[in-house]
């Protein structure tokens, strides 16, 4: 059996996808998995050896498809759900498909204040596409597998602090991250990209001797292993948050405008008893304002993030 999985982004999506495959390879015999996703996301892929092809989007969706008709496929995941995935399976006539339940109401209505019904985890929503198949869910989380690479000197004890986040109201703003180092005692290994690189020098600056800024300074993969060698690891809502629960390391997370009730929380293996760490904002009542994020506080004020509490994450990370 030959099946394509269509995600094209983004790095946190594209892990959670990851018990899916797994599955899939152990599960169903003799069955080969291609998976499509855009040329920049190709590399968390690669050393997956669950896969056995990574297809990449190159130029257009026709195009996509030309190159997919020609592997002939006996089923399609659609884990993505998008406008584009839509088109590229309508130019694939004749081979099924299953798409994966956004639950875009239900966030909907969490965003309007209209419901508190969670969606579920958005890993199980995943899995439902392989039912068919008596394929289930073993239980084992995520996986994130990265190629052997050399990385920094680091202190031999160390919280990883993932600063970055794709949207702003996403992020801890420079004053609250500076607040949070301050008021603890550890060493903080900073984790982001180029767009971080600014907050991540400056808060260096003032903890020269507690933090080590790595920001725009590593491939994902050196990420991932600075991930795996730390202590613990301190994370807003963003991709290396999950590739932390890939790793199964200690996670505390903070989130801002959005929230874990939109199935997108730390997804750790069923044998870990202790769950992550979730630090939400108490008294926040506009949060949350948008499934996604922003690049500014709509409102103005960014109470989501400006009123965590640094004592609290403070202790709750020395806890861990």
């Amino acid at each position: 059996m030959k099946i394509l999985i269509l995600r094209f982004s983004s790095i946190g999506d594209i892990v959670l996808t990851t018990p899916v495959v797994r599955c899939l390879k152990a599960q169903l015999p003799n069955v080969e998995i291609h998976f499509a996703t855009k040329p920049q996301y190709e590399g968390i892929l690669q050393a997956n050896p669950n896969i056995d092809k990574v297809i990449t989007l190159q130029g257009s969706v026709a195009n996509l498809a030309k190159t997919l008709r020609l592997e002939k496929y006996d089923a399609v995941l659609d884990l993505h759900a998008n406008l584009r995935t839509r088109m590229l399976r309508s130019l694939m006539p004749g081979v099924p498909f299953s798409v994966f339940r956004k639950q875009n109401l239900r966030k909907w209505l969490l965003v309007k204040k209209l419901s508190r019904k969670p969606c579920e985890h958005v890993v199980y929503r995943y899995m439902e596409t392989v039912k068919k198949w008596g394929v289930q869910y073993d239980g084992k989380g995520l996986d994130y597998y990265y190629k052997d690479c050399e990385i920094p000197s680091l202190p031999s004890s160390y919280v990883a602090y993932a600063i970055g986040g794709t949207w702003a109201t996403k992020r801890m703003p420079e004053n609250k991250i500076a607040e949070l180092v301050e008021a603890s005692n550890a060493h903080f290994v900073l984790l982001g990209d180029s767009n971080d690189a600014m907050v991540g020098e400056s808060i260096a600056a003032m903890f020269p001797n507690r933090v080590s800024n790595m920001c725009g300074k590593l491939s994902l993969d050196q990420s991932a292993k600075v991930i795996a060698s730390a202590d613990k690891v301190l994370t807003h809502d963003t991709g290396l948050m999950h590739i932390a629960a890939a790793l199964q390391k200690s996670i505390l997370s903070i989130w801002g405008n959005t929230t874990p009730d939109f199935g997108m929380g730390p997804f750790l293996p069923d044998a870990v008893k202790t769950g992550p760490v979730l630090v939400q904002a108490e008294g926040v009542f506009c949060r949350p304002c948008s499934k996604i994020g922003f690049n500014a506080c709509p409102k103005g004020h960014f109470d989501c993030m400006q009123k965590q509490s640094v004592a609290e994450i403070s202790r709750l990370l020395q806890q861990m």
